[in-house]
């Protein structure tokens, strides 16, 4: 674990880059605040350094798919036998339990296996059917050119290996920058295990720095054609606005207030048990987590009993402990906000069937009952361990108060007939609803992504490749046309 804290640097054109800027950030274990690594800050003009490098090596790039299949797979291989110690890192950083760490790993890792599938996709052209004579229409696929992926804290090496991987495999160059409080997990990490692979200088770029150095430099420069983020809502809408109008693409997975809806015929004690596992799996830090529980009033007592016992049981403390399931929030900030969440929702009035505790940057389950669907606690992104119970008169009443938020990311709907799980399922306006499951569910070869405020396009192959990838058409004009003039 400790070769991982050292690489405090930028990996900028195949070179460790101290930074310009002579700044250092104190990347902080959350749980207890003692420092893991000192990050040395990089400048914007490197940064700039890092796009043009970039932009210079895509094109060789893209023409080597044996090249982009050997690097991916050396990537694979490190992974594997570094998964430990990239738990253990991922623990002290993070914050996460050694459950979500182990599960943060194999998911990178599917993502990368996922990419290999993607590499053939680029360069090679489909033909399609052309009522002129003698016309030959052929659709090619060509990688856009240089991407810029933004990743958060919460999930920092998946979050980040889901834009990468196949933005390498599709021939594309990458300059990725990490939260910079998980900058090592998120960043250094990836980097290192790439530049052990051997990718090519410039190809592939982790920069280590902050929005106070480079302002909207990710999204503004030049040679960026898409930007891929994973993070709130309200910075996204600026991401949106900022590329929109440099007619650039984006990738945007943003917030969620994701519903759990239990209909009458639900099997309650599966239901509570799914409930437990989507809701404090990383303290709620994800951005899939169960943010709301809908019930039907004839199970709702039911339920929110057992769910309160279950509750209670969850083990919490120091993320190192492999038995912990409840670990730090990310920092004081974090806990900042639950504590405000919390102290409003009794302010007004809301009823507490579960008070928790702070220890050190560790929060215990709140949990508040009869919470009203358009209240103040219910229509926010919590993002800790804290959750609302709201009991529906019907099942299809649950099924609008799951719409009725400006969110949809993820849901989940528990029945006992799994063909209404199925039509409640379509129903509800999120990107992904999960039947009988919790809602903190991925695949790489299924459409991840939201509707709504929770951003727009999707990761997952096949639907990666055409927002990574750009379209051309060629025809190709077999014998002589007649012109009318």
């Amino acid at each position: 674990m400790t070769q991982y804290f050292s690489l405090t640097k930028s990996y900028m054109n195949g070179e460790w880059v101290e930074g310009e800027t002579g700044r250092t950030y104190n990347d902080l274990n959350p749980f207890d605040d003692s420092v893991a690594a000192k990050i040395s800050i990089a400048s914007k003009a490197q940064l700039e350094s890092a796009f043009e490098a970039a932009n210079k090596a895509q094109k060789e790039w893209a023409k080597d798919p044996g090249l982009r299949k050997s690097v991916i797979e050396k990537v694979i291989a490190y992974f594997k036998e570094h998964q430990q110690e990239i738990v253990e890192v991922l623990v002290t950083e993070s914050g996460s339990s050694v459950l979500k760490s182990n599960v943060e790993v194999s998911f990178s890792i599917a993502d990368l296996e996922e990419s290999l599938k993607m590499i053939d996709q680029v360069g090679k052209s489909a033909t399609v059917d052309s009522v002129i004579p003698g016309k030959v229409n052929k659709v090619y696929r060509l990688p856009l050119g240089v991407i810029s992926s933004i990743s958060p804290f919460n999930f920092p090496l998946y979050l980040s290996m889901r834009t990468i991987a196949p933005a390498l495999a599709l021939g594309n160059a990458v300059v990725h920058k990490a939260d910079i409080q998980t900058g090592i997990s998120g960043g250094s990490i990836i980097a290192k295990a790439f530049e052990e692979a051997g990718v090519p200088a410039g190809v592939f770029n982790s920069i280590l720095t902050d929005i106070s150095e480079i302002g909207d430099t990710m999204i503004t420069n030049p040679y960026s054609k898409l930007i891929s983020f994973t993070g709130s809502t309200g910075v996204g809408k600026h991401i949106g606005e900022a590329a929109g109008g440099l007619l650039k693409r984006t990738a945007l997975e943003l917030g969620g207030n994701n519903p759990f809806v239990v209909l009458k015929d639900a099997d309650v004690d599966q239901a509570v048990k799914a409930a437990i596992m989507g809701k404090y799996l990383h303290q709620g830090q994800i951005c899939m987590s169960i943010n709301r529980i809908i019930v039907h009033e004839d199970l709702y007592d039911e339920f929110a009993r057992k769910f309160v016992e279950q509750a209670k049981q969850i083990p919490y403390g120091n993320p190192k402990d492999p038995s912990t399931v409840i670990g730090p929030l990310i920092n004081h900030v974090q806990m900042d906000k639950a504590l405000s969440y919390i102290g409003k929702a009794k302010e007004a009035g809301n009823e507490l069937l579960l008070e928790g505790k702070r220890e050190g940057n560790v929060l215990t389950p709140y949990i508040f009952g009869n919470v009203k669907n358009n209240s103040s606690l219910a229509q926010t992104e919590l993002f800790s361990p804290v959750v609302s119970l709201i009991k529906a008169p019907s099942d299809q009443e649950a099924i609008e108060m799951a719409n009725d938020t400006s969110y949809g990311l993820s849901s989940a709907v528990f029945t006992s007939d799994l063909a209404r799980g199925e039509e409640a399922a379509v129903q509800i306006e999120a990107g992904m609803t999960h039947v009988n499951d919790q809602t903190v569910n991925c695949l790489s070869n299924t459409p991840f992504g939201g509707m709504k405020g929770s951003g727009i396009g999707r990761f997952g192959n096949p639907w990666i490749v055409d927002e990574f990838t750009q379209a051309k058409w060629v025809s190709v004009q077999e014998k002589p046309m007649d012109y009318p003039f």
